[in-house]
């Protein structure tokens, strides 16, 4: 199972940039708690709290795919950096002037969610020009998704390290510092210098003009909405069985649970349409959430945690090929891009819909949520399977950049290679 993953990060660059853009990423990652962490030593409310991890959020969904364009449009240094140092900036600036001035609070705030660099989509516009083959780009998303999940773990507790080692502000700051180093290591590397995107049609929509992405996107709405969803309802659960620490566990099963899928997923090579098996992936994912309806005492309960988790990774690693097949020529970072913002607004929707139907139903409804999410996001797959077989518009085969190392393109896989 491991020789797949080692022979990724025995490649050139590979692990520098999948390190880079993991560091990068940490200040995004672990915004809201450390949002949270910092208003509440500031004396603020949990509800100015909310409110300020809220608009991050709110700001950070439009920022991705408006940078992951031009990102597109004129290569990763000339975005990537600038933006990091100031989203980095402008959370130095709601560091030190706290929430005294309100207007200013926000202002910085949804500056820094804004600006926040689309290095999760530059990272895998990156695979096909450090990789060899498209069964190793594939392997290498399955890693990402993996990557993913140990950073959203990792995260929390290094921001919880540096606020009691020092203090809040001072997490929100080293935190950014490293998110700006990050950065920095991936668009410095020969890779990242030499990536141009391919040709593009100009077209207002970007690529939003392709069918095929925008069925997809439609579908991890809700794969998102699920996800969010599961964070409300173990709330209520672990209420009522042992509080925090119970809650604590199921998050990190769930996290255990995706690991370990999508290792096993990405251990393999997988034959037949992306788009297919998507359907297939995406409808166990909604069967292993009903089971946490039964809502046992708390080690069955983690346990079903881990189970409910398993096929999360191997959705996302699938969809990550699906985002690369039907991404309209030199469009691909913004189409990564549109993909995270998709999800982080599922994610949200999930979040505020939960609420209200535990409070109304208790704790066995909230946990019917993600279920019905799940089958919903299967139904839109189902109802577009015709525009996902269908071949993205510009979507054509091009050369490695393996073969010219100056010139590094945008890979298409034909939709009878293997996934």
């Amino acid at each position: 199972m491991a020789t797949g993953y080692l022979g990724i990060l025995r490649a050139r660059h590979a692990l520098r940039l999948l390190t880079g853009t993991l560091v990068g990423r940490l200040p995004n990652a672990t915004a809201a708690i450390a949002l949270v962490l910092f208003v509440r030593a500031e004396g603020g409310t949990y509800s100015l709290a909310g409110a300020l991890a809220a608009v991050y959020g709110v700001a950070n969904a439009v920022g991705q795919p408006v940078l992951g364009r031009l990102v597109d449009l004129f290569g990763q240094p000339r975005v990537q950096l600038p933006a990091a140092v100031l989203a980095a900036a402008c959370m130095a600036v709601f560091a030190f002037c706290g929430t005294g001035p309100l207007s200013l609070a926000y202002v910085s705030v949804a500056a820094a969610g804004l600006f926040a660099p689309p290095l999760e989509g530059g990272l895998r516009a990156l695979w096909p020009s450090v990789l060899r083959g498209e069964e190793q780009v594939h392997t290498a998303y399955a890693m990402d998704a993996i990557a993913q999940e140990v950073m959203f773990t990792v995260g929390p507790l290094l921001v919880t390290l540096c606020a009691s080692v020092w203090d809040a502000r001072a997490a929100l700051l080293v935190l950014n510092v490293l998110g700006v180093l990050g950065a920095l290591s991936v668009v410095v590397s020969p890779p990242s210098r030499a990536w141009r995107s391919a040709p593009r049609e100009a077209h207002w929509l970007g690529a939003l003009r392709s069918a095929g992405l925008l069925a997809l996107l439609g579908a991890f709405l809700f794969v998102g909405m699920a996800l969010g969803s599961i964070t409300v309802a173990s709330v209520s659960y672990a209420d009522g069985h042992g509080g925090d620490a119970v809650y604590g566990w199921m998050m990190a099963g769930l996290g255990l649970g995706a690991l370990v899928g999508g290792a096993v997923y990405g251990a393999r090579q997988w034959s037949g349409a992306p788009e297919r098996r998507l359907r297939f992936l995406v409808a166990l994912l909604a069967v292993c959430y009903l089971p946490l309806m039964l809502v046992p005492g708390a080690v069955s309960m983690v346990l079903l945690s881990v189970v409910s988790g398993v096929f999360l990774a191997p959705c996302i690693a699938c969809a990550f090929i699906i985002v690369d097949r039907h991404a309209p020529r030199g469009t691909v970072t913004e189409a990564f891009s549109w993909l995270v913002t998709t999800f982080t607004v599922g994610a949200s929707v999930g979040t505020g819909l939960a609420g209200p139907v535990v409070q109304a139903g208790g704790t066995v409804w909230g946990f019917a949520v993600p279920g019905v999410a799940g089958a919903v996001s299967l139904l839109v797959l189902l109802v577009t399977g015709r525009v996902l077989a269908a071949p993205a518009r510009g979507a054509v085969v091009a050369a490695s950049s393996e073969t010219d190392p100056n010139r590094a393109v945008e890979p298409r896989f034909s939709s009878g290679d293997r996934a």
